[in-house]
């Protein structure tokens, strides 16, 4: 009875309210073809109020708001514009508004391309959200995507897997790293440009989503524009070449529509030496409406990308071979081969029902996805590591020796590494030919064999003008088949599946002899599944907007090993524990506008979530082990905003404090700890972290072809607890070389809080300028400053273990406070300074639209590091300090190191 009385005041508010409402009507048309423009949406800045155009390019809406208010037009491709209108009542008329194409949308094939270099090293400690926010007009937002992604800036120093994308509702986010794969529609920009953004914790129509904001593509064909589209590309970056052709049918009267697109991207090398690219996307959606309110669509997206991988670098030899080096590759034939190469192909098929009516929308839609990730990489056993910038074959492993610095050996080590520093095929092809039949090295496949089912739903019905409800709800479940592939024997006959260092057998009921094509190493599938619902409400009023909403998942993963390790008998093989978590989610927000150009708003955030797949097993890929104590990650957040909108003068700033409480991590390496040495799986929990900052972005129009802006972000990313380490390793090997019988170790707590979090740099500003001519072409142009960035952490060695001496089993005499303070000292990497020009012009003849468009970022040839790690094979003090002591430490940080002056040229003719 309460709640039904409570509901009903609530309807009767906006009779309270007592307002009258404005009729504003117009007409969206094409500059230069005269052709309405559908689908546009307009947006009443004031309340985020949306509402389109039809088929004919007219609107209409009743407005309850009144005094001066801010209108924004946009559509897909178009120059957005913003109308200064007084409501009080009396009809508006705005007439026939004439919008421009933007060629400036071509920086969205830009940004792929620059997003597509996120893919690193095995440790892929660098992701970016970028791609998430290729959608949004906001200011600073758009700088961070655009100009502060190239030093892999992440908006308020958070992970991708913080933010949700949807492809016509229906989730895309992977279990295992939470973070969205980009490479399954890369390619396809024509298609999937038409996407809704929401930023932070505000409310999203179609999940309840993650603290970064919210992408959903929408691949319906009748919301494309219709005509073919041919484009082509120059890059130095990842790819060289780029051909591409879309083509829409729009809405036909029968009701169906629909749209294909093809495209190629291809590089025998890409800016980095030996990155070669090899992509291919294709698409095809098609759409019936049986009327003007319901809708079917089936969308099939199938991109298969193949790419040569690069390493990170020490100093050391960042210094004798530059930035470009990459010691993956070695030529072979006379042809570029790497061993470190990642394919993608996961098609993808999507079926959506929409109901659209007046008060109400209702999406289902359901997807399934099959394919492989796979990684290559060269395995050796009993036989020398193949990489050319291993430690002992570098120059500074001489001048390190325990026995005293060898500089002779050390320069004739310098003067060899120069000459030879690329991988040597043919010296493996040798050592293999002189081992009998047995390989001594191989080439293999990590791969991941992934099945997903999904489903999703979301219902949006709007009771009145003072209130709107929204519920939906998701399910997803993968099957993902976990194993490693011999690729290339390198001429041997057989490799024997056999762990080299404590001569055990990977397969114990398999054969020993492997061949070409089969499975060896490891064996394993990961089930995991998750179920979620959510419910909100939000309320509007003339001052004031607000939102409430609660979410509840569970989510279960399990996996269940094909292999019988030799070293984990008793755990490798069949299924192992479930592991099970209930979620609760809530957010809200409150919003208080001053004037129709003026207002203020408040988001906050408190999530439970389970850690990610990544994170759930100490070694998923010999035994079932859990990591102890597991608990579910808290994630709180909160943000202030002030936003303005004034005719020539619009923007923001916000202030944000998040804080993730009990996350996870794992870690895998070869240490020589203060108790032992061994290849050890480092189990890190209880692990906070803390973010806050302010941001801001403002554009100011200086005149009808000048725009300036000003944009940046000042944060502050730290460790907020100490968290708790154990390290694992197996014990196949004989007593006296274990660093515990028992096969892991506590080691306490590691002294993390208040150090920084490697998660880009911390301080962005950016200072742009931009020019529109009358005469169709434009050029802007932005100055970039980035600061505070920070290499990641080795954790083991800020626990009491780095302070024994494994000789004496007692701490080292001279591990001061301060000594230790001074070696571990958290390193700063380079301030960065950049300079970025766009530019494009477009003609309209005969009905053909043709666009050209170019960028060249840091254009001053800038190379600074963009993130990097400390290794972690000197895990206690005595053997770090000795290191260290010649300036050139065998196993110094490695680091990532930026592209050089790079430029994109893209031509498209649209008919």
């Amino acid at each position: 009875m309460r709640l039904a009385t409570v509901l009903a005041m609530l309807c009767c508010c906006k009779m309270l309210n007592g307002q009258q409402s404005t009729p504003v009507t117009g007409k969206l048309m094409e500059k230069g073809s005269n052709a309405p423009i559908s689908n546009a949406t307009i947006t009443l800045e004031s309340t985020f109020q949306e509402f389109t155009t039809n088929p004919k390019g007219k609107f209409e809406r009743n407005i309850s708001q009144t005094g001066e208010q801010m209108l924004q037009i946009s559509a897909l491709d178009f120059i957005s514009k913003r109308f200064s209108v007084y409501l009080e009542g009396n009809p508006i008329d705005l007439g026939v508004i004439y919008l421009e194409r933007d060629i400036a949308h071509e920086q969205t094939d830009n940004l792929i391309s620059l997003t597509d270099g996120d893919l690193t090293d095995d440790f892929e400690s660098v992701s970016s959200s970028m791609g998430l926010l290729q959608s949004t007009r906001d200011i600073f937002l758009n700088r961070a995507a655009f100009d502060f992604g190239q030093a892999f800036f992440k908006v308020r120093g958070y992970d991708s897997r913080n933010g949700t994308v949807l492809i016509n509702g229906v989730p895309m986010n992977k279990f295992f790293d939470g973070r969205p794969q980009w490479n399954n529609w890369g390619g396809l920009n024509d298609v999937v440009r038409n996407q809704e953004f929401t930023n932070s914790s505000t409310l999203n129509p179609y999940t309840f989503g993650g603290i970064l904001g919210n992408t959903n593509i929408n691949t319906r064909p009748s919301g494309m524009r219709p005509g073919l589209r041919l484009t082509s590309s120059l890059s130095n970056r990842t790819y060289r070449g780029r051909l591409m052709a879309t083509y829409n049918s729009g809405e036909k009267e029968s009701g169906l529509a629909y749209s294909v697109s093809a495209s190629r991207r291809w590089a025998k090398e890409g800016f980095v030496e030996g990155t070669l690219y090899d992509a291919y996307s294709f698409f095809g959606a098609v759409e019936y409406q049986f009327n003007p309110q319901n809708s079917v669509t089936l969308t099939s997206i199938l991109a298969r990308n193949r790419r040569g991988r690069s390493s990170a670098l020490t100093e050391e030899v960042f210094d004798l071979m530059g930035g470009q080096y990459n010691p993956y590759w070695g030529e072979q034939d006379g042809k570029i081969r790497n061993s470190r190469e990642r394919e993608i192909f996961e098609p993808l098929f999507l079926l959506n029902y929409t109901l659209e009516k007046k008060k109400l929308n209702w999406n289902i839609g359901v997807a399934y996805q099959t394919g492989i990730n796979s990684r290559s990489r060269l395995g050796y056993y009993n036989a020398p590591n193949p990489d050319p910038t291993y430690y002992r074959y570098l120059p500074s492993y001489h001048i390190n020796s325990s026995i005293g610095a060898d500089f002779i050996n050390a320069n004739l080590a310098k003067e060899t590494f120069l000459e030879n520093p690329q991988l040597n095929w043919e010296q493996l092809y040798t050592a293999n030919a002189n081992n009998g039949e047995k390989a001594a090295y191989l080439l293999y496949d990590d791969v991941a064999q992934n099945t997903t089912i999904s489903g999703a739903t979301n219902f949006n019905y709007r009771l009145n003008d003072f209130m709107k409800l929204g519920f939906g709800g998701n399910y997803k479940a993968t099957s993902s088949e976990n194993y490693a592939e011999i690729q290339d024997l390198l001429g041997a006959n057989y490799h024997e599946d056999k762990d080299t260092f404590s001569d055990t057998l990977n397969d114990v009921d398999g054969a020993l002899q492997k061949n070409e094509g089969e499975k060896f190493n490891y064996h394993y599938n990961l089930d995991a599944s998750q179920l979620e619902g959510f419910a909100q409400i939000q309320l509007t009023s003339n001052k004031w907007d607000g939102f409430a909403s609660v979410s509840y998942s569970s989510f279960n993963v399990q996996r269940n090993g094909f292999f019988k390790n030799e070293r984990y008998l008793e755990n490798s093989f069949g299924t192992g524990e479930k592991v099970s978590f209930s979620n609760l989610a809530y957010k809200g927000g409150f919003t208080y506008f001053l004037t129709g150009r003026h207002w203020f708003t408040a988001n906050a955030a408190m999530v439970e979530r389970p850690p990610i797949i990544q994170n759930l097993f100490v070694n998923p890929r010999e035994n079932n082990e859990i990591v102890p104590e597991l608990q579910k990650e808290v994630v709180s957040s909160i943000d202030l905003n002030y936003f303005v909108r004034l005719p020539s003068l619009r923007g923001r700033v916000s202030a944000f404090y998040t804080r993730f409480q009990h996350t996870t991590d794992i870690n895998f390496f070869f240490v020589d700890s203060g108790l032992g040495s061994d290849f050890v799986q480092e189990v890190i929990t209880g692990l906070d972290r803390l973010h806050k900052g302010i941001e801001f972005g403002f554009e100011y129009e200086a005149s009808s072809s000048v725009k300036v802006t000003a944009a940046g972000n000042v944060g502050h990313y730290v460790y907020a607890s100490d968290p708790s380490v154990q390290i694992n390793f197996d014990t196949a090997s004989a007593e006296e070389d274990l660093i515990a019988p028992e096969g892991n170790i506590d080691l306490g707590i590691a002294t993390l809080k208040d150090l920084k979090l490697a998660q880009g740099p911390q301080t962005a500003l950016a200072l742009g300028v931009s020019y529109r001519a009358p005469k169709y072409w434009w050029i802007s142009g932005t100055t970039n400053y980035l600061t505070n960035n920070y290499s990641n952490l080795s954790t083991i060695t800020r626990t009491s273990s780095f302070l024994m001496d494994p000789e004496t089993g007692e701490p080292f005499p001279d591990a001061s406070d301060v000594n230790v303070s001074k070696l571990l000292k958290q390193n700063k990497l380079d301030d960065i300074y950049l300079l970025n020009l766009v530019g494009g012009k477009s003609w309209l003849i005969n009905g053909k639209y043709i666009s050209f468009f170019v960028s060249i970022n840091n254009v001053f040839d800038t190379v600074f590091r963009t993130g990097g790690y400390e290794q972690s094979r000197n895990g206690n003090y005595g053997q770090l300090k000795q290191d260290n002591q010649s300036g050139s430490p065998s196993f110094a940080p490695k680091y990532w190191y930026s592209y050089g002056r790079t430029y994109f040229l893209n031509l498209a003719i649209s008919f």
